[in-house]
């Protein structure tokens, strides 16, 4: 990957991330319904390098110096990494003229990192099992993540508009 389809992809990824914090800043803020506190995550990552990557309840585990930020990074960042990895698995072709279907099927697949990896990390069980309202967390996190998909294509079509692949060409 040459240094301009890596920026492509960054931007894109982080686009797409925004749009997906967006959609659930104006969720809470319509709708009370909270979103995930990313501290937690970086407690999550944190406890990680210390061999721990499964609890009983994270918001009891002990807290991590600078989890806030490390869970923000770390959001983002796995953003960009799921942007990558699409653009490798379609072609960087794709970033000429972005579609939405494949974008938005990146959203449906991305929502198994939360469902079958954070979420049991969490302590929640699989896919939410523990959880008083499984269903309710699993259609959140599926209609959220398919957000990120829809910022994907958008941000994908921005950068089409804005920036000049030499591969576009």
């Amino acid at each position: 990957m040459n240094s301009q389809l890596i920026l492509h992809v960054l931007l894109v990824g982080v686009g797409a991330t925004l749009l997906m914090d967006a959609w659930t800043l104006a969720r809470r803020r319509l709708f009370g319904i909270a979103s995930l506190d990313y501290a937690l995550v970086g407690r999550w990552l944190g406890h990680m390098r210390h061999g721990r990557f499964q609890h009983a309840a994270i918001g009891k585990a002990q807290p991590v110096r600078g989890e806030r930020l490390l869970g923000w990074c770390s959001h983002y960042l796995i953003g960009m990494v799921f942007v990558g990895l699409f653009v490798a698995l379609v072609g960087p072709q794709w970033l000429c003229q972005p579609t939405l279907l494949p974008a938005l099927l990146l959203g449906v697949v991305s929502v198994a990192a939360p469902l079958l990896l954070m979420q049991p990390g969490f302590g929640m069980g699989l896919a939410a099992s523990r959880m008083p309202n499984p269903w309710q967390v699993r259609l959140r996190a599926l209609v959220t993540h398919l957000v990120f998909g829809l910022g994907v294509y958008l941000a994908g079509w921005l950068g089409a508009q804005l920036l000049a692949l030499p591969l576009c060409h």
